[in-house]
Parts: structure tokens; sequence; C-alpha cells
């Protein structure tokens, strides 16, 4: 096989399908159709299950495993990102994450409360092979692009990703929607779980065959390179002392993800509680329907901030987007029929998707020159990660004191708004 050159079409291209292949579990498992069966798997008005010697609230026993999962990968992968800069082959730890992912996935076919342990395990792969990827494949961005080509092709992976996991979601809602009775529905979301898991492993071999391998040192992973990531990252928050603009927008962009992901992790569970929709069958279609809604516009978000960013730059555009969010989180407060709820869809839409892809191009233009960017991107994903554990527990904590979820979202807007403060801190050079 041929080695692309840097910045060549078909590499780009091969990078940014990797998008399409993961994205199916973000909008499948984690914001669609397992919440939905998830709770549908109570069917008393007490929700709660018994799990590690403790009784759980339905929704708490999976905040608590997502919350884990995220601490065990801002934990695990300085040490991954570590071995696979010492091994020279980054790529097989891709594979390795997309492979564990894929398999959860398909694994919660089997997902049911009499075999909870076992239930968690499946979710647990899923999750973690999703962020835990997200480490190495972020990491490629500056390997196979140019800093005037990031910001495109970080736009368009993120487009690629919604167009796929739309596609797939609309064929999972239309084999859900073709039975009649509950336990038919059930039946064809267990499937749906399947043909995720499918779906992922299958497409990302195109972007596998294509991606650089890494430069092989032949050397072999010993207890003295095992914790490497670590002082890795050390040197990067060193680095970043001598690197003003790098630390302040790593500041900033701390502080807005971890209300961007916060909002995106908890959405569906706060229109479940907090809209009317009449009845249980118009719930269900008009969670999956909204999701629909903010995927498809977030593809036309992602493409309108990747041309205000080149037009007005990436720091003013990403001020202007956290802006957005800010009135979201006030409008989310009053909001309650479900026709508000769309438009809440619509909007969170046109931002998740302009500030995910911004975020990220950013940091990479960032960055200073360098070949150890794997080390680099893994300190970003560490806190990232830290942030999502934060915000989330977070909002729990208001919403368990004040019992509304509705105060949760607008505390929110202090992050917000403190993300517009350090933005505007950030200093245009070094």
């Amino acid at each position: 096989m041929a080695v692309l050159e840097k910045g060549s079409k078909k590499l780009l291209n091969a990078w940014a399908f990797y998008d399409w292949a993961n994205s199916v579990y973000t909008l499948t498992i984690a914001s669609s159709i397992f919440p939905i069966f998830y709770s549908a798997l109570f069917i008393s008005e007490i929700k709660t299950v018994v799990a590690f010697g403790f009784e759980f609230k339905s929704t708490a026993l999976i905040t608590f495993v997502t919350a884990f999962t995220f601490l065990v990968v801002a934990l695990t992968s300085p040490l991954l990102s570590g071995i696979a800069d010492y091994v020279g082959n980054k790529k097989n730890f891709l594979k390795f994450f997309c492979y564990v992912g894929s398999t959860g996935c398909i694994g919660l076919y089997w997902f049911s409360l009499d075999h909870i342990y076992l239930s968690i395990l499946f979710y647990f792969m899923g999750l973690i092979g999703y962020w835990g990827s997200l480490v190495f494949y972020n990491s490629y961005l500056p390997d196979i692009a140019f800093p005037e080509q990031q910001d495109s092709i970080s736009a368009k992976g993120f487009s690629l990703g919604y167009v796929g996991s739309v596609l797939l979601l609309v064929l999972n809602l239309a084999m859900v929607m073709s039975q009649d009775d509950g336990e038919s529905k059930m039946q064809m979301m267990r499937y749906s779980f399947i043909t995720v898991g499918i779906w992922w492993a299958l497409f990302s071999k195109y972007s596998f065959y294509w991606l650089p391998k890494g430069t092989s040192t032949g050397h072999k992973v010993t207890k003295a390179v095992v914790f490497n990531g670590f002082k890795e990252l050390l040197l990067v928050w060193k680095d970043l002392k001598q690197n003003l603009r790098l630390k302040r927008y790593l500041y900033a962009f701390f502080v807005f993800s971890m209300a961007v992901q916060t909002i995106m992790l908890v959405a569906v569970y706060f229109g479940e509680e907090e809209i009317a929709w009449g009845n249980d069958e118009a719930k269900t279609t008009g969670l999956i329907v909204s999701i629909l809604v903010i995927q498809i516009v977030a593809v036309l978000g992602a493409f309108l901030t990747s041309k205000a960013s080149s037009k007005f730059g990436n720091i003013k555009t990403l001020i202007f987007i956290n802006g957005i969010w800010m009135a979201l989180c006030f409008y989310a407060y009053f909001m309650e029929t479900p026709l508000q709820f769309y438009i809440a869809a619509s909007l969170v839409g046109f931002v998740m998707g302009g500030i995910q892809a911004l975020a990220r191009s950013t940091y990479s233009k960032f960055l200073p020159e360098t070949e150890d960017t794997t080390s680099y991107f893994s300190f970003y994903d560490v806190a990232e990660k830290i942030g999502i554990v934060i915000g989330m527990i977070i909002f729990a904590f208001i919403d368990q004191i004040t019992g509304s979820m509705r105060n949760g979202i607008l505390f929110l807007f202090i992050f917000f708004l403190t993300g517009i403060i350090l933005l505007c801190r950030v200093p245009k050079n070094d």
C-alpha cells in the first residue's frame, strides 16, 4: 500500500470517514434509542434498580457508570498515548478501541435488569471504546492536514458523522415504528444496537487502510515506559507556560466544553421529564425526531461555522457560538411544549456542530511545532473528560437538591459566560 502524503485529499477523506463510522454510537446509543430503551425497562412508577449492593434510581445508575467510564478514559489515555508514542503505532490503539466499542454495542442486545452486571459491562465497553478511540483519532489531525486545512477537514469529519448517524437512525426508527406492540418495539431496539456495532466496525476499515501506521521503533513495552504518558502530560503542562495562547485557550475550552457535553448527555432525559408530550408513544417519537433534527441541523452548523472562522477568526466565532449557548440555557428553563423542544433542538444542533468541530481544529492550530501530537491531544482529551465528570456531578447535584433539571440547565449559563470571558483573554499570537 502506497503511503499518502500529508494534506492529500484521499488521506484527509480517509481520516474524516472515521467520523462516519463511529458517530452512530453517539446518536443511537448515547443520545436516542438506548436511553429510551433503558427507560422502558422500568415499567413501575418507582424506577429503581439494585446493583453493587445499593438501590439506585434508574437514571442515576447510568449516570454513575457514565461518569466512572469518563474517569477511566481520563486516567488511562495518558498511559496509552505514552505507550503508543514509544512503540510508534497509534493506529493499533485506534483499532483496539474501535473494536472494543463495536463489540460493546452488539452486546447491548442482551441488556437486561436480570443480568445487570453483564449489561453494565457492555455499556461500559461501548462508551470507553468510543471515547478511547477519539484520543488517537484526534491526534491524527495535525499529522494528516496542514494548518490551513484543519478547520475544513475537522468540520467535514463532523458533518460526515452527522449524515451517517442520521441515515442509520432513520433505518433504526423505521424498524422500531414498524411494530405495533411494546415488546416487538423493544426487540427492534435491540436489533438496532447490533446494527450500530456492525456499522462502526465495518466502515472504520476504510480509515484504517489509509491512515499512516506511524514510525515503528521496534521497542518493546516495559514497566519503565508504561507511565511515559503521564510524564509527557507533565511536559505538555510545562510547555503551556511558554505558550500563553494555547494555555488560555485550554482554560476556555475546559469550561465551555464542560457545559456543552453535559447538555448533550442529559438532553434526552430532560425531554422525558420536563416536556408535556401527552402519552408515551408521542414521547418516544418526539424524542427521536428531536435527535434527528439536532443531527441534520448540525451538518449546516459545522459548515457555516467553518466558513465564519475563515472570515472572522476562530476565537471570535467561538465567542459568538458560546453566546448562543447562553441564550439557549435561558430558553430551556422556560420551555414546556413539544414545539418549544423542537425549536431548542434545532438551535442546539446548529451550535453543537459548530462548537465541536471548531474547538478541535482551533486547538490543533495553536499547537507548537512538534511530532508528539498524541501527547498534546491526550492532554486535550483528559481535560475534556474531567470537565464532563465535573459538569455531570454539578448538574446532578443541582437536580437532586432542587428537584428540577431546569435549574441545572440554567446554572450552565455561568459556564458559557465564563468561557466567553476566558476566550476574550486568548492573545492573537504568542
